[in-house]
């Protein structure tokens, strides 16, 4: 019987999910349990196999998202270590991830820690999560350039709402609404907010709320259990 550490890997993308199989199949220390698509299927699999480490994405185009399935699998299975994932600059799922207890985080497009060193030190018992946030370049610009109130503007923006409805959601006035999106106007260079939310989705700046967990009680059912054995 292997005493490899059994590793599970969730991830939607099939380019992503690959470079994981990859990087644990490289290693002695770790062996792959299964490669699967979808975070509700990662909770059924835990439930009916042994599984040490987990490596899962945030952002699924299916189901429920990969952190709301990490906290079920920690509530329920709180010795299986797991490591959340993603490849958006997207900064507010870390703390998210740390109140639900989620032993690390790693950001695929902007981590200076190799994976493998994140595992170890996982898996050695440390919680390993990012030291700096994401600062990509935004037009003219960087990330780290734009306000906390300009980036809730912007995320908001992004799901397409009117300024009447972005200040209704911020409980600010559209005049202030207004006024930050010019001045994101000004700073990057784009030429209007449909360019401002074009450029913030293809680098995963910020996301939209409904596309990430904001309800703790939620919970995934069964999922089938399809994936790379």
């Amino acid at each position: 019987m292997s005493d490899k550490i059994k590793v599970l890997v969730v991830d939607d993308q099939y380019v992503a999910r690959s470079f994981f199989e990859f990087h644990v199949e490289l290693t002695k220390r770790y062996e792959l349990a299964a490669a699967l698509p979808n975070a509700e299927q990662a909770v059924a699999w835990c439930m009916d196999h042994p599984v040490d480490l987990v490596i899962m994405d945030v952002v699924m185009k299916y189901g429920l998202d990969g952190l709301t399935c990490a906290r079920t699998i920690k509530q329920d299975h709180p010795g299986i270590r797991i490591i959340l994932t993603t490849s958006m600059a997207e900064a507010r799922w870390i703390e998210k991830a740390k109140r639900a207890k989620i032993d690390s985080f790693w950001f695929k497009e902007y981590s200076s820690i190799p994976l493998t060193e994140v595992m170890d030190r996982t898996m050695s018992g440390e919680s390993v999560y990012p030291s700096s946030l994401p600062n990509p370049a935004f037009g003219g610009i960087t990330k780290h350039d734009l306000s906390k109130r300009e980036l809730e503007v912007l995320r908001e923006v992004t799901h397409s709402l009117t300024n009447e409805e972005i200040a209704e959601v911020l409980h600010i006035s559209p005049h202030t609404v207004k006024r930050h999106i010019e001045n994101m106007l000004a700073k990057t260079g784009f030429k209007n907010r449909v360019d401002l939310a074009v450029n913030a989705k293809a680098i995963g700046l910020v996301v939209p709320e409904d596309s990430q967990t904001e309800n703790d009680d939620r919970r995934p059912s069964s999922a089938g259990k399809e994936g790379k054995i």
